[in-house]
């Protein structure tokens, strides 16, 4: 009995040993690092919530205003699709095409394996962003209405595609050319224009879309002052309010003459008064995308509604000036009696005679 007690005891000696040694190697141990998760959740400019990759490699573009926006950021090697209209910058057009913006093919965008599909509220429906959520695949919808929204726009796609500083040097030059453009329209009154988007039906834009604010900007105001995005007017209410230009966005700017030679012979376009004094502003469909390179399209429709701001006043040389006008005491001396001169030529208290 004694015996079988002793082995008890040494078992369970044995036992309490290996536990404790067991407990001491978990506490020494080094804790197994814990992998971050795969996805992250974030909000696109619609309030969806929306799942996507830590890091994004693979892009799809289904609008050419965010195909420009991915190539400004410095991320194009990242766009491995794009739509048949994403025709800016030209190595754009190099991108395998997914089809239109209306009707992409799911199976060319799934074929492609996109981390990210990138819509806009305005351009895509949402018939296929809910297609592309049923194949498991990710988008991000944007919907700018002014130009402020379109830079603070392109800071969150920045953010999201994993370029923050090209965002913020992005940001900062449209900023640099806005605020110089101001400094030298922002004290004229402004041109009242037509912005002409389709001539028959007559088509023009909202005043509350982007495109409205790119014409404030430039210093011009549009005369259509609907709720609409894109309403169509009559050429009767347009004669009433008599636009001091019609505004147009062209991609080939050399067939522009032509195309509005052509519009003074459409019926009722010569009752206005900007038609039959040819008083037309092309500018580049920039200003259709809400993409950075709207800023040029709104400077080039400021110098063309106010090219005298934009005339670069010559620089006076001065040692011109100064052998043309020396200071009065190293003229020749006058024979004329001081009597004489201040009777004849008023005196500035300088001693030099005033120009009237």
């Amino acid at each position: 009995m004694a015996r079988l007690r002793l082995r008890f005891s040494a078992c369970a000696a044995i036992v309490a040993f290996v536990f404790a040694a067991a407990v001491s190697r978990a506490q020494t141990s080094p804790a197994v690092p814990v992998a971050p998760p795969a996805l992250r959740e974030i909000t696109d400019e619609t309030g969806r919530t929306v799942r996507v990759p830590q890091t994004i490699h693979r892009i799809v573009s289904l609008a050419p205003s965010l195909t420009e926006t991915v190539y400004a950021l410095g991320l194009q090697d990242h766009l491995v699709g794009d739509t048949d209209y994403c025709d800016y910058p030209p190595d754009a057009q190099k991108k395998t095409k997914v089809g239109g913006a209306i009707n992409p093919s799911l199976e060319q965008i799934a074929a492609l394996h996109p981390d990210l599909v990138l819509v806009t509220k305005g351009f895509n429906r949402l018939e296929t962003v809910n297609s592309l959520d049923g194949l498991g695949i990710s988008s991000y919808a944007t919907d700018p209405h002014t130009v402020d929204e379109i830079m603070t726009s392109t800071k969150k796609l920045a953010d999201i595609l994993g370029a923050p500083d090209a965002g913020v040097s992005v940001i900062e030059d449209m900023q640099r050319h806005l605020a110089t453009l101001q400094q030298r329209i922002g004290a004229l009154p402004a041109k009242h224009v037509l912005f002409v988007v389709w001539t028959q039906p007559l088509i023009s834009v909202g005043k509350d879309t982007f495109i409205a604010d790119a014409l404030r900007r430039a210093g011009a105001v549009s005369i259509v002052e609907s709720e609409q995005s894109w309403p169509q007017v009559s050429l009767e209410e347009i004669a009433r309010l008599q636009p001091e230009f019609l505004v147009f966005a062209s991609s080939h700017s050399e067939t522009a003459p032509h195309e509005l030679d052509v519009l003074a012979t459409l019926p009722g376009w010569s009752i206005l008064d900007a038609v039959s004094n040819r008083r037309y502003a092309v500018i580049s469909d920039a200003v259709n995308r809400p993409a950075p390179r709207i800023v040029a399209a709104i400077e080039e429709l400021a110098r063309q509604l106010h090219p005298d701001a934009f005339v670069e006043k010559p620089e006076i040389n001065k040692e011109k000036l100064e052998k043309d006008n020396p200071p009065p005491h190293s003229r020749p001396a006058s024979h004329s009696s001081s009597s004489e001169l201040s009777q004849d030529h008023p005196e500035s208290p300088g001693g030099r005679p005033c120009d009237h």
